[in-house]
């Protein structure tokens, strides 16, 4: 005779791992959640809440996709936990042709994308009760690899009275004897700011003087707007230890390919011990993706094909100004001119409306858009900043598509001031 099935309302609740009761990810979260049910009813949706660009009708280069093809013979075994050799290599040529010099294939390693070396990085680093120097606003995933190992996310502001340009006093004022790291998000997601060389180098002397590991994420590196200047954070710091995160995901429109690199630079012999207990995480889960690996060493060298987007007449070129005309044309909102990367962060003048700033809240403003606007946006709120007046867009429409995202704005915001 069989047992009989346990009443299912007895089972005692399976709760979620403590490690993550501090973890956001909103960006995919309950609002992207609801946007596909939407979709699942017949709707309509415009999803600028994540940089994902080939939903957008954007394609890798031909010649990456070629050599990824022409290797398959070669992708069935794993490689080496730090990647392939053809790639790493790579991965050094171009960082001696921006001026690191004291790198080798060694230095670097081949990830399933950013995502992942961001974990690996942290996890071999953090302690709990560590603490980590985060900007703000972020990309939240660093707040997320920080929190999930018991550390303390620890935000300096990045003000838009500032361009988003963060000052190194207001940063350094934050270090204490548990700082372990600082964080560059340089071009910036999500606000498109480009850090000038001087910002830079006083970053770089806080790390040096502190004894901080300097984590720059620059996957982003080459996606520029009206002269902007990318300076490589690895190019300031010599006497800290540099970790630098880039890949093929954005500037090479793979980002299904899941291929970024994680490069050691600047000092790094008294960090022999951390290198390999990231070198051991990286062992743990084998290899990264190896048939994306081949794509590496095609995209690095050769025509960027990124500058034709980003310069006038290019795609992403023409969605910026097509963005900012909307926002200059707008009653209720304004926004720093991106300068690199693709996003806008844009600021609603809640004050104008009936409730002024203390009505308004962004998570309600970007339900509203999506429920009545079929429109997807970031709340500014999800990227760890303490105002809720703010959102992201991506830049990946075409221009005639981003400006009837903006007139779908606009048309909410008169709704909200004529509804009182």
């Amino acid at each position: 005779m069989l047992p009989p099935e346990p009443d299912p309302m007895s089972l005692k609740p399976l709760r979620a791992s403590e490690h993550l009761h501090e973890v956001r990810y909103e960006i995919r979260g309950a609002l992207a959640r609801r946007a596909e049910q939407l979709e699942r009813e017949g709707h309509e949706i415009v999803k600028l809440n994540i940089g994902n660009p080939g939903a957008f009708g954007f394609r890798m280069p031909g010649s990456m996709r070629v050599a990824v093809v022409e290797n398959l013979h070669q992708a069935d075994p794993y490689s080496h936990q730090k990647g392939i050799f053809p790639a790493r290599e790579a991965v050094v040529m171009q960082q001696q042709n921006r001026g690191v010099m004291d790198i080798t294939a060694d230095d670097v390693f081949i990830g399933n994308g950013v995502s992942e070396l961001i974990m690996l990085a942290m996890r071999a680093l953090l302690n709990p009760g560590d603490e980590v120097l985060v900007p703000s606003p972020d990309y939240p995933l660093w707040t997320a690899s920080v929190v999930i190992h018991g550390a303390k996310a620890v935000h300096y502001p990045c003000r838009p009275e500032r361009g988003f340009v963060p000052d190194p006093a207001e940063i350094e004022a934050l270090v204490t004897d548990r700082t372990r790291a600082l964080v560059i998000i340089n071009p910036n997601n999500p606000t498109g700011a480009v850090y000038p060389r001087e910002v830079l180098e006083a970053l770089a002397g806080i790390a040096e003087r502190h004894h901080l590991v300097l984590c720059a994420d620059e996957i982003y590196d080459e996606m520029l707007y009206d002269g902007a200047e990318f300076v490589p954070t690895a190019t300031l710091a010599k006497r800290a230890l540099c970790l630098t995160f880039a890949g093929l995901s954005k500037v090479y429109r793979a980002c299904g390919l899941r291929v970024g690199w994680l490069i050691f630079s600047g000092e790094r012999e008294h960090a022999r011990d951390y290198i390999q207990a990231v070198e051991l995480l990286a062992s743990l889960r084998l290899c990264s993706n190896v048939p994306g690996q081949f794509a590496v060493q095609t995209a690095l060298g050769g025509h960027q094909s990124i500058f034709d987007l980003t310069r006038p007449g290019g795609r992403l070129h023409a969605t910026r100004a097509a963005m900012l005309g909307a926002v200059a044309g707008s009653r209720w909102l304004s926004a720093v001119a991106p300068q690199g990367a693709m996003y806008a962060f844009i600021r609603v003048h809640a004050e104008r409306l009936p409730g002024g700033l203390a009505g308004f809240d962004d998570q309600q403003f970007a339900l509203d858009l999506l429920e009545r606007k079929h429109v997807l946006v970031a709340p500014g709120s999800s990227f760890n900043v303490p105002y809720r007046d703010h959102f992201r867009v991506t830049l990946l429409p075409d221009a005639d598509q981003m400006a009837d995202v903006f007139a779908r704005i606009e048309s909410l915001l008169d709704e909200y001031a004529q509804a009182g």
